[in-house]
């Protein structure tokens, strides 16, 4: 497969704003980006409020998925393309998110936000509403998911890739250093993992690097390709990121995103922990 595969320029995304059967979709870390103006025709995904289940830590279920595309006048057989701010961030992770319910058909605009902005394309402020449809879901595809019992026995045996920021990773900070720290309640990372910030795929204009370059990337943080791959952050976001880098533009076929991530691991009780912060600091 080739990029084309997976990702869209801008320039190809301007040409098919009205196209038949494509969907644009924004999705920002700050959910009210979308407000300021947005690619002409785009819907808005909050991540927050859309995504995730209001009551419990976890995503909204297949039911709900449905009724949000539903709501958002996306059908079975359109073609989704995001985008989002901050080198695709969130988008990223909503493509993911399409990818576990069994949404196929589904790109990003490589650039993102960032590089629509850079060539002068056009935003509308205008919010957008497209004609409700009656979206069908599959039941997640946990293939390419996560769970802690399984990061848990993935330590000496399997890729672990964290892809927080190195003082994260150190365990100086829990999150990242705009956001309030707070969540975890250990810092660190998991025994045995990498650090490769998501960041490192992206060029100054938010498009991915080229394959050689990734792949330089994880060759040179000691990424053993024999193995399966575990990726993870702070929230399950911008390792979704990087589970797009690894399984989608680099084809690896045996990666999963851990998005319980270090909320969850750096929570629980008994389990392994590095941290090189606490082991200097003592």
């Amino acid at each position: 497969m080739s990029r084309e595969d997976f990702l869209v320029t801008a320039e190809w995304a301007e040409a098919n704003l009205d196209a038949p059967g494509v969907v644009f979709a924004e999705v920002d870390e700050d959910t009210t980006a979308y407000d300021g103006g947005h690619i002409p025709g785009a819907v808005k995904l909050d991540w927050k409020n859309d995504l995730q289940d209001h009551v419990r830590r976890d995503f909204v279920d297949r039911s709900g998925f449905e009724k949000l595309l539903s709501s958002k006048g996306i059908g079975n057989d359109d073609t989704v393309i995001l985008y989002g701010g901050n080198n695709n961030w969130f988008a990223a992770y909503a493509y993911w998110y399409f990818k576990l319910y069994g949404h196929q058909a589904v790109k990003l605009i490589d650039g993102g936000r960032k590089k629509w902005e850079l060539d002068g394309r056009p935003l509308s402020p205008e919010a957008v509403e497209r004609p409700e449809t009656s979206y069908t879901a599959s039941e997640q595809d946990v293939s390419i998911r996560a769970f802690r019992d399984e990061v848990v026995a993935a330590i000496d045996a399997k890729n672990l890739v964290d892809v927080r920021s190195p003082d994260e990773f150190a365990g100086r900070l829990l999150a990242p250093a705009h956001l309030p720290q707070e969540a975890a309640q250990r810092g660190g990372h998991i025994p045995g993992a990498v650090n490769v910030p998501w960041s490192k795929a992206a060029n100054e204009d938010g498009t991915f690097k080229s394959e050689e370059e990734l792949r330089e990337i994880y060759t040179e943080a000691g990424l053993d390709g024999t193995k399966a791959t575990i990726a993870y952050c702070r929230i399950g976001e911008r390792s979704s990121h990087s589970w797009f880098v690894l399984h989608e533009l680099l084809g690896q076929s045996d990666v999963k995103n851990y998005d319980g991530s270090w909320t969850e691991y750096g929570s629980l009780i008994g389990v392994p922990v590095s941290n090189p912060s606490a082991a200097q600091s003592g």
